[in-house]
């Protein structure tokens, strides 16, 4: 007997030539969900980042924003020799400077003997759409699927070669998220594939897991979403609003009273800040980085001795400015490697791994 003969949703109609394939819900053991929560018919039946009377309530960009699944990912150990994936989405959401893979794409990595691997994307061809990757021979393999990264996800449905072992994956070394408040380049805008995006890079080099509360256009460092955040258990928090405050004035209204809610409900975690990437083409970079600066130096001034700050302008270092940018803004898979590349041993210093 199978799942699908107790659970009608799990009949799964596939045009996958898999013979032997069983379906798997991600939101249940011993499948591990990380950066989301699983669908609720209270808050839309959709997967979400932040709770719905928060996002509401924030600005009605977070509010259509939040059920974007980036920062989705499910982490499991099988030896199936394959690993398909059946996903439904409310719709197909495309973009003119971003690649429907990132945008709707699910990304499959393997982990063997130490090192990280990986092993194909999803392609998102259609609202309703599935695919299917051969791992070898049958041998346990620590297996995560990361969700899209600017579409909502309805559904989906992990396909395993049936009597294949299913375990808990191991949890990350820093099991404690690191929490990422920001904009568009948070969210991961433009990478070409949902693991793309420098915080799934940098989680991957330290193995940390992490939530991305980045909201194209829409962070904007309310209260509320200070408050939400300082709510959360946390091993580190990451402010990368910059490219969203409207004007330098509403950055330097915003951004202490931010660090400084966050810092109160957690004395001793480390906060990094970041100002946005690309300085040299904005007419009030300086000034922007000015205020993060001044909020760095209070707090350093009050005793802060687990704050860090990086200048955006220094990201891509000797990089061609126009390969690191799809459009001026929003970094290339190239721009997300060096912001990641620059991250990765400050967060590892702030986390005391290195």
């Amino acid at each position: 007997m199978q799942i699908s003969d107790i659970d009608s949703n799990f009949r799964i109609e596939t045009k996958l030539d898999l013979k032997d394939v069983q379906w798997h819900d991600p939101c249940k053991e011993p499948f591990r969900l990380y950066g989301v929560t699983a669908p609720n018919p209270d808050e839309g039946d959709v997967y979400r980042r932040c709770p719905k009377a928060i996002a509401d309530n924030t600005n009605d960009g977070v509010a259509f924003l939040a059920t974007c699944t980036a920062g989705g990912r499910v982490r499991f150990t099988t030896d199936s020799p394959y690993v398909a994936l059946h996903a439904i989405l409310p719709e197909r959401r495309t973009f003119v400077h971003m690649a429907p893979t990132g945008t709707s794409g699910f990304a499959l990595y393997v982990y063997e003997g130490g090192e990280q691997h990986y092993s194909g994307t999803y392609m998102p061809n259609e609202k309703e759409f599935e695919g299917v990757y051969y791992l070898g021979d049958r041998r346990k393999r620590d297996c995560v699927i990361y969700m899209p990264l600017y579409n909502d996800v309805s559904r989906f449905y992990i396909g395993l070669s049936e009597g294949s072992t299913i375990e808990l994956s191991p949890e990350y070394t820093i099991a404690k998220p690191v929490v990422y408040y920001g904009s568009s380049i948070t969210q991961g805008g433009c990478a070409s594939k949902p693991s793309s995006d420098y915080i799934s890079l940098v989680s991957r080099a330290l193995d940390c897991n992490y939530i991305n509360l980045g909201f194209s256009g829409s962070g904007k460092g309310e209260q509320i979403m200070a408050d939400y955040i300082a709510s959360l258990d946390m091993s580190a928090f990451v402010l990368d609003y910059d490219h969203n405050a409207p004007n330098v004035e509403h950055l330097e209204k915003t951004h202490y009273p931010f660090y400084k809610t966050v810092r109160d409900a957690h004395p001793d975690v480390p906060i990094i800040m970041m100002s946005r990437p690309d300085n040299a083409y904005s007419g009030d970079s300086v000034a922007r980085l000015g205020v993060i600066m001044d909020t760095y130096r209070r707090a350093v001034k009050e005793g802060d001795k687990n704050v860090f700050v990086i200048d955006g302008g220094t990201f891509y270092g000797d990089a061609p400015r126009c390969d690191a940018s799809v459009d001026g803004c929003h970094p290339t898979d190239l721009g997300f490697y060096f912001m990641a590349k620059t991250l990765t041993p400050i967060l590892a210093r702030a986390l005391h791994l290195r």
